[in-house]
């Protein structure tokens, strides 16, 4: 039972050293628990056995997590993880293509001051210049730049 108690530890205190190594590199907090697991089976193992053993399972320890780190490196595991590609696409790209300025809709939302309008057949995020304006009200396009579109309420 000694064995299993001791053998569990360390193998599970490796297990989280390599998660933090392969998955979340840099927070340190899963491999300092996992080095604390393996300390923990080592000094149970002091209490368990004689000094021989004691340096045989600290020894063999020592070689199996060298192995792995050296097997973890050269064989890069976590590639299969790692995103490959970039996306190209921007927020709200082409939303204005076939608005311009004067073009008038209506509120979609409450505009505080920005909120969603339906103008032609699209409905867009707009803005206003700081006004409150209720759901449902006219408005016309003072202003697109970039992919921000500026309205006004429209008066009767």
């Amino acid at each position: 039972m000694e064995w299993l108690i001791v053998l569990s530890l360390l193998i599970v205190g490796l297990i989280l050293i390599v998660v933090e190594v392969i998955f979340v590199p840099g927070t340190t907090v899963v491999g300092f628990i996992g080095f604390g697991i393996m300390l923990i089976g080592a000094w149970l193992a002091y209490g368990y056995f004689n000094q021989g053993v004691f340096w045989g399972i600290v020894g063999g320890t020592a070689l199996l997590s060298t192995v792995i780190f050296i097997w973890v490196f050269r064989a890069k595991p976590w590639q299969q993880f790692a995103l490959k590609t970039a996306s190209q696409s921007k927020v709200n790209e082409g939303i204005t293509d076939g608005l311009k300025e004067g073009d008038e809709g209506i509120t979609v939302s409450v505009l505080r001051p920005v909120g969603k309008a339906e103008i032609g057949d699209k409905t867009v995020e707009v803005s206003t210049l700081g006004n409150y304006v209720q759901s449902g009200t006219p408005i016309r396009i003072i202003k697109i730049s970039s992919n921000h579109i500026l309205v006004e309420p429209l008066t009767n």
